[in-house]
């Protein structure tokens, strides 16, 4: 039996996502299984608790998910998989592989550079068999001068200021930033939208 059965996660995701695709919480059931399964023996994330795990991880995810048409990123002329995005130090895979799971028009590529967790993404990709995903084992940094991304993310990171820095270079020019953090942690600049359910959480876009 899953966790939570597939009408629960859609009633806890209701205000991050009201109509969430048909194909997704069969997805978003078994990722959810997946992480606490792995997160028993190896630490993935410190929230345990299921509900929470969909609120916290799937549904800010996917709330940035239906917000990236901000950037101006839905312009005709692009070709359809031609929107890349660069998860900066994914984790255990958020936002970037609930943005995929959502927007299969887009490339994204996990940068993660602990072994267990770009293990772990790799296990998810192959289970949700999703075609569009790659991992970047190692820090984002490493990656070759000439990689760049029309749309780069970051969620919760320690030094925002180095980490929106490195960020920045990967982003192709009018690419899009975007990022999960708090009203106190967030840059100069740009544009923010307020998380549902949280205190301080906001999504914060930025166009360069």
């Amino acid at each position: 039996m899953p966790t939570l059965s597939e009408s629960a996660i859609a009633d806890l995701l209701l205000p991050y996502l009201p109509d969430p695709p048909a194909t997704l919480l069969p997805q978003l059931s078994i990722y959810l299984d997946l992480l606490l399964k792995w997160n028993a023996r190896t630490n993935l994330t410190a929230i345990r608790d299921p509900e929470e795990i969909v609120r916290r991880h799937f549904g800010e995810s996917l709330f940035a998910a239906r917000h990236l048409s901000l950037g101006n990123l839905e312009s005709p002329t692009l070709d359809p998989g031609s929107i890349t995005l660069l998860d900066f130090g994914s984790g255990a895979g958020f936002p970037g592989l609930p943005i995929a799971l959502l927007r299969p028009d887009v490339q994204v590529t996990l940068a993660e550079s602990q072994n267990k967790k770009a293990a772990f993404l790799r296990e998810a990709i192959r289970t949700l068999n999703v075609a569009t995903v790659e991992v970047w084992a190692a820090r984002a940094e490493t990656m070759p001068a000439n990689r760049q991304f029309r749309i780069v993310t970051l969620r919760a990171v320690d030094n925002m200021e180095a980490a929106r820095s490195a960020a920045t270079v990967r982003i192709v020019p009018s690419g899009l930033l975007a990022i999960l953090t708090t009203v106190q942690q967030a840059p100069s600049g740009g544009r923010f939208l307020p998380l549902p359910n949280s205190q301080s959480g906001i999504l914060h876009l930025q166009t360069f």
